[in-house]
């Protein structure tokens, strides 16, 4: 963590503003040490590099373990592919021009991604992440001049409203307990004027039948067991690119197509362990950008990808509803999750 950060960082609580204990630094970073809230007085640690605002990742446990796990597989510096930085323009539409000097909140870091893609393009980005993923994240980009990261709740975000120029949730929000929420939590952090752009995952076709039946057991297997029953997505690639054969295989259990073994290995475990995973509509997701106040909203290629400028006052629902009164008034029609509803795993 890094001392300018306190210009960002807030008491995800009561707004306050933050004070900065250190233990142990690194020249720029602090590495170990505390932040106390001025105004209701508690208390967040500094770890490893960074500030810690939930002590559990709760229902979004696999993704710490999965980021940690492939923690340089997606990195385009690491790859030599520009892979992570097409995914970025063609859910964002931005270019390098449009993050230079701009403050820019990437909502489900992961292993960094994006914030290194958007860092260099001369943005300031700060990341954040429910679950240890962030250390994968501050292990790749963390040391950045340009990268803050903090692992926080989506729906209790260490940031006042109107923050960020720029805001953007690629292959997240589908994974909260209620993403209607978590978009509007996002929203609420942009500036007047300011862009937000998310990728979701699409309902459409009949093939997540299937793999929503699938998970409804893998989403109970420990992640240690379903990393090893991924790697199978390795060489069965080669059997579902068969013509014909392929399309049933893919259709009854889809596993990844990466051409990268390692990338396919992730995604197929990325697919099967969360223990949320929405799908939904476009007119939904075009709903959620109008009643949060913006504008100017397009739509990209391939699933939902969508931004759009805010042009007035986010309106964030209560935290009252609840995810069975979103299937039933918010148009998301299928989803699958793990156990009764209590996050203590």
């Amino acid at each position: 963590m890094k001392t300018a950060a306190l210009d960002i960082f807030v008491c995800p609580g009561c707004k306050g503003t933050l004070d900065l204990r250190t233990v142990a630094r690194d020249g720029r970073e602090v590495l170990e040490g505390s932040l106390t809230c001025r105004g209701c007085g508690a208390e967040y640690a500094v770890t490893r590099g960074v500030p810690r605002f939930v002590d559990r990742s709760a229902y979004a446990a696999s993704f710490g373990f999965q980021w940690n796990w492939f923690r340089t597989v997606q990195l385009d510096s690491v790859n030599g592919t520009a892979e992570s930085e097409r995914t970025l323009y063609n859910t964002t539409g931005w270019t390098g021009e449009d993050y230079r000097g701009r403050l820019v909140l990437d909502a489900g870091v992961g292993a960094g991604r994006f914030a290194e893609i958007v860092a260099k393009k001369g943005g300031q980005v700060v990341g954040v992440d429910l679950t240890t993923a962030v250390d994968a994240a501050y292990a790749n980009v963390g040391r950045s001049d340009r990268v803050h990261l903090a692992q926080a709740d989506i729906f209790a975000m260490p940031f006042r409203d109107d923050t960020f120029d720029l805001a953007f949730s690629i292959g997240v929000l589908h994974h909260t307990p209620n993403p209607r929420m978590a978009f509007a939590r996002v929203a609420a952090t942009v500036k007047l004027r300011g862009g937000l752009a998310v990728y979701l995952y699409a309902l459409f076709g009949p093939a997540h039948y299937f793999v929503d039946t699938i998970r409804a057991v893998t989403t109970r297997l420990p992640p240690k067991l379903m990393l090893a029953l991924s790697t199978a997505a390795i060489p069965l690639y080669y059997v579902y690119r068969v013509p014909l054969l392929g399309k049933v295989l893919h259709l009854v259990c889809p596993i990844s197509l990466h051409a990268n073994w390692r990338w396919r290995w992730l995604d197929t475990f990325d697919s099967y362990t969360p223990r949320y995973q929405w799908k939904l509509l476009y007119p939904e997701v075009f709903r959620w950008f109008k009643e949060c106040g913006f504008g100017e909203i397009e739509i990209f290629d391939e699933a939902i990808r969508m931004r759009g400028t805010k042009a007035g006052p986010s309106v964030i629902p209560s935290r009252s509803v609840s995810t069975v009164e979103i299937v039933h008034a918010g148009g998301i029609r299928r989803g699958v999750e793990r156990g009764n509803g209590d996050d203590s795993d």
